[in-house]
């Protein structure tokens, strides 16, 4: 029997009166801050890649950081924190999950 993927926390890049948050590549800014958080981020090369539970993609054009729920196990405060940041920029969150077949499980 297969293992159901873990719920994520979608944070798009809307404010929840529909504005588009700036600057253009906070995705990119919020996931290279949490690289350290999650399994495989450690040692002197942790910086150059992002983490399995905190990732930006792109759902249609809205760009989006994806939020693992196994961080909150894990690093709490490091959830807290992303989360805090959603919060604090009024940007839409949504739960749900991706699926995909070739996405690396810790």
């Amino acid at each position: 029997m297969s293992e159901s993927p873990a719920r994520e926390y979608f944070i798009q890049g809307i404010t929840s009166d529909g504005k588009t948050f700036r600057p253009s590549d906070w995705s990119e800014r919020l996931a290279g801050v949490m690289s350290s958080f999650g399994p495989g981020a450690s040692g002197p090369n942790a910086r150059l890649k992002y983490s399995l539970y905190v990732r930006p993609i792109m759902l249609g054009d809205v760009k989006c950081v994806v939020v693992d729920e196994r961080l909150q196990e894990s690093q709490k405060m490091a959830f807290d924190f992303v989360m805090n940041f959603a919060k604090d920029n009024d940007l839409v969150v949504t739960e749900g999950c991706l699926i995909f077949e070739d996405r690396p499980r810790p």
